[in-house]
């Protein structure tokens, strides 16, 4: 009997990213990943490429990763999935802004990957589930999605592969081993200890364990991880197939689906990888980036609501030439102002920078900004422009609490 290990791995940046930090984890995390899984015809890798991304390597002239990820790929030893592009807080996001991330995610890395760019899964950035996402995921063509263990309701399943209905159809859904890939993440574990443990989950039957984690642990976060662990692991699997007493053998998570029978219909619960069972309790799904009682995530969002509107507005009433360029600015800038980072750095958990804060609030006040001014000069009535002018008012008096939040503020 043989259990079946799919690994994930979730590769970002956000759109804020320096270049010399981007050519850091490059040269440290993502080349050196790339050799590992060139090196070993037994890799089976799921890979979340978030299309901005893609986007920072070409334009930073690492494209070589992503080349290198599309020949993996073509060589059978990845298979990609897919997400939103500026990696959003999904559930936390309209959903014509949800179903305009997957789609601009998809365009990006279909341009960048050709042929090999073909998901059959989806990874929703920092496993951010809740109900509300389904339609757009299932809309845009995916069969299953991944989130994280605490979202289980059911026992735990290794055999079987849980449904969640959606417009009358169903996903699969795959619960990542919180508890395992955080022995991989911090270093707790080793590839022998690993495959030893992993092979002893069906207990004498056919069973599945599904990994997740940031590529950047490997090598980034973890000096030659990437070799220690991965490639090691790798060639343990290898040495064990070659000498005929095959354990654990490494798969795609959308080979699962063909592996292992239908289980359970399950609502997942609404939660993150970094949402605990206290946080359930306490009825916070996402505690890094909404959580009650934090005044500056509050004010965060109440800005984005702010800019959702304006852009909604500024783009209804754009019918001159000069409305039309700066409503287009806004909503294309609505995208990347929308990344998770900003929210993740606001959260004191203990993560709190305020120079990545009030560079995401810099999108959004572009946002504002270039939408307020395509209403101005828009055909909209004097009371629509009444209400903008209300409305960036507000939007302003929100910067303003933010800005003396930031600024009286000391690290955690």
């Amino acid at each position: 009997m043989v259990t079946s290990w799919a690994l994930l791995l979730h590769f970002y940046q956000p759109p804020t990213q320096t270049h010399d930090v981007l050519v850091k984890v490059t040269e440290e995390s993502y080349r050196p990943l790339i050799r590992v899984l060139r090196a070993h015809e037994n890799a089976r890798v799921a890979v979340n490429l978030q299309g901005v991304l893609t986007e920072l390597l070409l334009e930073h002239g690492l494209g070589d990763v992503v080349s290198g990820l599309r020949e993996l790929a073509e060589m059978g030893r990845v298979e990609f999935v897919g997400s939103g592009k500026f990696h959003p807080i999904l559930p936390l996001i309209p959903e014509s802004e949800r179903k305009r991330q997957i789609g601009e995610n998809a365009r990006t890395n279909r341009a960048a990957l050709g042929r090999s760019w073909s998901p059959r899964g989806f990874f929703p950035p920092e496993m951010c589930y809740s109900r509300e996402i389904l339609p757009s995921v299932h809309a845009a063509g995916h069969e299953w999605l991944i989130v994280s263990g605490v979202a289980c309701p059911v026992e735990w399943p290794t055999d079987v592969v849980c449904r969640v209905p959606v417009d009358g159809a169903h996903l699969r859904v795959l619960f990542r081993d919180d508890i395992r890939s955080n022995r991989i993440s911090f270093r707790e574990t080793n590839p022998e200890a690993f495959v030893a443990d992993v092979a002893g989950v069906g207990g004498g039957s056919d069973a599945y364990v599904v990994t997740a984690m940031d590529a950047e642990t490997y090598g980034h976060h973890i000096r030659d991880w990437e070799r220690e662990f991965l490639g090691a692991t790798l060639a343990l699997l290898a040495a064990e197939a070659a000498g005929g007493s095959r354990r654990v053998q490494m798969v795609f998570p959308s080979e699962l689906l063909e592996m292992f029978p239908d289980g359970p219909v399950i609502e997942p619960r609404a939660s993150s990888w970094s949402t605990s069972l206290d946080d359930l309790a306490a009825h916070n799904p996402f505690p890094l980036w909404n959580s009650p009682g934090n005044r500056v995530h509050e004010l965060q969002w109440e800005y984005v609501d702010h800019c959702l509107d304006l852009v909604a507005v500024a783009r209804r009433y754009a019918t001159t030439p000069e409305a039309k360029e700066f409503a287009a600015a806004a909503y294309e800038r609505l995208g990347p102002a929308l990344h998770s980072c900003q929210f993740w750095w606001a959260s004191r958990r203990p993560m709190w920078s305020i120079p990545m804060i009030y560079r995401g609030f810099l999108l959004l006040n572009q946002v504002a900004t270039y939408a307020g001014h395509a209403i101005a000069v828009g055909d909209a009535s004097e009371p629509v422009k009444r209400e903008a002018r209300w409305r960036l008012a507000a939007a302003n008096e929100t910067r303003i609490e933010l800005e003396r939040e930031l600024i009286g503020s000391r690290a955690p």
